[in-house]
């Protein structure tokens, strides 16, 4: 039986590592300084597994701070040997943790001067969606996005995980009608319920592809209430009229 095809995502991502290190320790309201070795190694190789399955370039940088995280891990789970008055060396945890608190400083400097930015730039866009003070708008990272996808993974059942893969066709188009079409009677839906009804992993990630093509041809748009919180779908107004096939068609133009 032939294996199918390798489906490839192609978008950029900006995110770093330590940007996913920032993600898990704020996703389970960590103190940065306390943070167990042991645990947010397993979540961060959890999140790589999700982008190899989705074919994301895992990027270098993110292996070698794998491999970094394991050699702590099994340095802490060692047993601790008799004290000695000798130098030890430096603490990698300690390390890790000073790079953390370090990089996470940037990370606000660079946010306050974008949002510096937003407040004085003078640009209007024509028919932009308006959100209420409940719905304010977060820049998106596409760790928020991947958590989607990763819980979705998580609830497929356990017996799906382990049978035989069948060539099974997704055509994304397929799905791009199948996003289209739950929001046509609802103002948005979150991202979670696009994935409801798959079965399979392949399904699940044809589902994700979908909806990257839909914002890059400006069908629809995603918004944040919160940090860290449900991501919600819309459709765009500007096209909210147009098919999603003739605005695929116009791009490739």
């Amino acid at each position: 039986m032939l294996a199918p095809a390798p489906i490839n995502v192609h978008i950029n991502v900006f995110e770093g590592p330590m940007d996913l290190l920032l993600h898990l320790i704020k996703k389970d309201n960590l103190d940065i300084c306390d943070i167990n070795i042991a645990e947010i190694t397993k979540q961060y190789l959890d999140y790589l597994n999700v982008m190899k399955e989705l074919n994301l370039e895992v990027a270098g940088e993110f292996l070698v701070m794998a491999s970094t995280l394991m050699q702590i891990k099994a340095k802490t789970l060692l047993p601790s040997q008799a004290p000695t008055t000798e130098d030890e060396g430096p603490n990698p945890v300690k390390e890790l943790v000073a790079k953390l608190v370090e990089y996470q400083k940037y990370k606000e400097a660079s946010k306050f001067l974008e949002q510096k930015f937003e407040e004085n730039k003078d640009n209007f866009y024509r028919s932009a969606p308006i959100f209420d003070d409940g719905e304010k708008v977060i820049n998106l990272q596409m760790f928020d996005l991947l958590s989607a996808v990763k819980r979705a993974f998580e609830r497929l059942d356990e017996r799906k995980r382990i049978e035989l893969l069948k060539v099974e066709e997704f055509p994304i188009e397929m799905k791009m009608e199948k996003v289209v079409n739950l929001l046509k009677h609802r103002e948005w839906v979150l991202l979670d319920d696009i994935f409801v009804g798959e079965t399979k992993k392949r399904g699940i990630i044809t589902c994700f592809m979908a909806v990257l093509e839909l914002m890059k041809i400006k069908k629809l748009i995603a918004r944040q209430d919160e940090k860290l919180g449900q991501i919600r779908i819309y459709l765009n107004p500007e096209n909210k009229d147009k098919d999603f096939k003739t605005l695929m068609h116009g791009e490739e133009k």
